[in-house]
């Protein structure tokens, strides 16, 4: 036992002491890697859905996406915010304070996330109205999201408790149980929508066992003695202090799903007006190709996290900025890739999903290129403003993340289909990421400033 805590405390000194290329390669790696699978099954899922259900079924899954992002978000926001904290204790020498922080987190993600199952299941139908069903999507709709909702709690203590697990510097064991979940639901999804003909039944039900599947092995984790943070039952009474601390830096990835949630209500309100259940079902394969894209970034943010919050913790600044800024060239490198195969074959890709359907085809060779024009930007938005929430900048960070949607975002969707018709609805995008990163650019001037004269703020006291 003595040997595995040195390995651990190791694994986590070696986010101090490292090259930096090799630690934003090896911890991102295995995130990038998980997250990427993880968008590939919620793809393929519409994929399946889109064959075997049609275009309502795919449209039904961007109805629902909105709810789902609800129940993600407060998942992201304990789990996230945590982890910020506990990298930040770590560098700290802080253990004990690290693992007050994972009970603490614990006892919240399931009390929020069992509230919100309770309201879910309560107010579904009136739900799925706000978020933009129509009358044709809606029986779809309410067969998906049902379900989804029913697995929330694992989902939050799954997703949650493994962004702890990087965080102590064990990125191959956090890639290893998103992994395993993910597989599982890819395997589980043909058998249940083909196989058993359960359609959006079978597609959920495929999604909440594979997540059930994915928290069994967090659980193992942390309960086998292998960790080297453990989940101790005397930090399960709830700190006020440790609570707002988590609450504060969770706030950005938390207001982020939420505003997305907000915002996806107006654009499926928009598209129901404008371009009714095509339009519905187009943007959800918008949503899944962009998914495939945010989720290689994300995965980058999550890496680099942990190096960035520890040595920010330990006052090594140059590392800091180092990290940052190799990260952020590496999510443009691998953004811009994706950007030319996506522009090269939109005709291709929408075909994945219903190739039968002419119409929708024929909307998706017009609205991809205009729905992803600036993408290669998003790279350089996420990595810059996700660095304030790994140093600790709970209000910047939230700040940031709420512009690209609230700020710029909704009010371009509810002006410019009024002068562009549904064309307004794509364009409002590209343009939501161009204010975006040109703010955040503003922020991270200003915050990089001050690191390189060291006149920064103790770390978490913000």
């Amino acid at each position: 036992m003595d040997k595995m805590k040195e390995v651990n405390i190791d694994r986590a000194n070696q986010m101090g002491e490292h090259n930096i290329l090799r630690l934003i390669v090896r911890f991102s790696l295995p995130a990038v890697f998980g997250m990427m699978v993880q968008a590939l099954y919620n793809v393929v899922d519409r994929i399946y859905i889109g064959r075997a259900v049609g275009s309502l079924g795919i449209g039904a899954t961007t109805i629902a996406m909105p709810i789902m992002m609800i129940g993600f978000g407060f998942a992201l926001m304990v789990g996230i915010g945590g982890n910020a904290l506990v990298s930040i204790r770590l560098g700290e020498q802080k253990r004990d304070k690290a693992e007050q922080v994972i009970g603490n987190a614990v006892v919240m993600m399931l009390i929020s996330s069992t509230i919100l199952v309770t309201l879910g299941l309560v107010f579904i139908t009136p739900a799925l109205r706000i978020f933009g069903a129509t009358d044709t999507i809606l029986p779809y709709a309410h067969d998906y999201i049902q379900i989804i909702m029913i697995g929330w709690i694992v989902q939050t203590l799954g997703f949650g408790l493994n962004n702890f697990i990087r965080g102590e510097g064990n990125p191959k064991r956090a890639m290893f149980t998103m992994l395993v979940g993910s597989v599982s639901n890819l395997i589980l999804d043909p058998i249940f929508i083909f196989g058993f003909g359960w359609g959006m039944q079978g597609a959920a039900i495929a999604t909440v066992i594979s997540q059930f599947i994915s928290f069994v092995f967090v659980m193992h984790y942390f309960l086998s003695g292998r960790s080297l943070l453990k989940i101790r039952v005397r930090y399960f009474r709830l700190d006020k202090e440790v609570v707002l601390r988590i609450l504060a830096v969770g706030a950005a990835p938390f207001l982020f799903h939420i505003a997305d949630s907000m915002v996806g209500a107006v654009i499926n309100k928009q598209l129901k007006d404008h371009g009714g259940d095509l339009a519905i079902s187009m943007a959800g394969i918008h949503i899944s190709l962009i998914m495939i894209v945010f989720m290689f970034v994300i995965g980058i943010a999550q890496g680099t996290q942990p190096i960035i919050g520890y040595n920010y913790g330990a006052r090594q600044y140059d590392r800091v900025k180092k990290t940052l800024f190799q990260a952020i060239l590496i999510a443009t490198i691998g953004i811009s890739c994706a950007y030319v195969f996506i522009m090269s074959f939109p005709v291709e890709l929408v075909g994945l999903f219903n190739k039968k359907d002419a119409a929708l085809i024929e909307l998706g060779a017009h609205t991809i290129p205009i729905f992803f024009l600036l993408l290669p930007l998003l790279g350089f938005q996420v990595i810059a403003s996700s660095f304030f929430q790994a140093i600790g900048k709970a209000r910047q960070a939230a700040f940031l993340v709420l512009s690209r949607t609230v700020l710029i975002q909704v009010p371009c969707i509810l002006i410019l289909p009024y002068f562009f018709g549904l064309d307004g609805v794509w364009m409002s995008t590209p343009i939501s990421i161009l204010g975006s990163s040109l703010l955040t650019g503003t922020f991270l001037f200003f915050i990089l400033r001050q690191v390189s004269r060291q006149k920064i703020p103790s770390p978490v006291s913000d």
